[in-house]
């Protein structure tokens, strides 16, 4: 009959159908770590800070606390710690303080670190100058080494009615051993100054 379609070639235009579905699937997979990456960067979802390459041009009297937390994951023998519990600033201000990593082991080993802010929607609006996050240390057995943090807060909170009530912000990095090291950036990299110490106790 004239216009009908055959069992084979109903079922053919299916099957191609099925592979153009799965293959977006998978495409869409991989995309989705990057894209979720840039949004919650953008959008400071999840407590994500933000990358500034200047300092805020405008500084308001609100003030808020900053809380500095350190944290080592299993299987890296290092001490980690901040220079300081705290430090109070104004919207706006630049402020700079170290954490101290040392390594407690008997060989040298690599860490890398994550970090968060708490409560997540102040991830919007603080802003990181200076950062030591996402990249590769390596500790020599009882190596010590400080590395600074300058950071704001971005003005901008004062018009964002869900940080009315937030007069603490805590930053928490957790370091991660890294078992394949691929790339140690040492000091004096582009996006931080890391200073080497003697080895020294936390």
């Amino acid at each position: 009959m004239t216009g009908s379609r055959t069992p084979k070639s109903s079922n053919g235009r299916v099957a191609v159908y099925c592979l153009a579905i799965v293959g977006t699937m998978i495409g869409a997979s991989y995309a989705a770590v990057p894209l979720y990456d840039l949004f919650c960067r953008v959008t400071g979802y999840g407590g994500t800070t933000q990358r500034a390459d200047t300092a805020a041009d405008t500084i308001v009297d609100r003030k808020v606390t900053i809380r500095f937390d350190a944290n080592v994951a299993r299987g890296l023998g290092w001490n980690f710690a901040a220079e300081t519990g705290s430090v109070t600033v104004k919207l706006g201000e630049t402020a700079m303080i170290a954490y101290r990593a040392q390594n407690s082991g008997q060989s040298t080993s690599v860490g890398t670190s994550t970090f968060n802010v708490t409560p997540p929607q102040a991830g919007a609006y603080f802003n990181k100058l200076e950062c030591f996050c996402f990249t590769e240390q390596a500790l020599a057995a009882g190596e010590a080494v400080d590395m600074p943090v300058q950071f704001f807060i971005s003005p901008d909170a004062v018009e964002d009615p869900t940080m009315d009530s937030v007069t603490t912000i805590t930053l928490s990095y957790t370091f991660f051993p890294v078992d394949d090291p691929k790339s140690v950036a040492r000091a004096g990299s582009a996006d931080r100054d890391l200073t080497n110490t003697e080895p020294a106790p936390l």
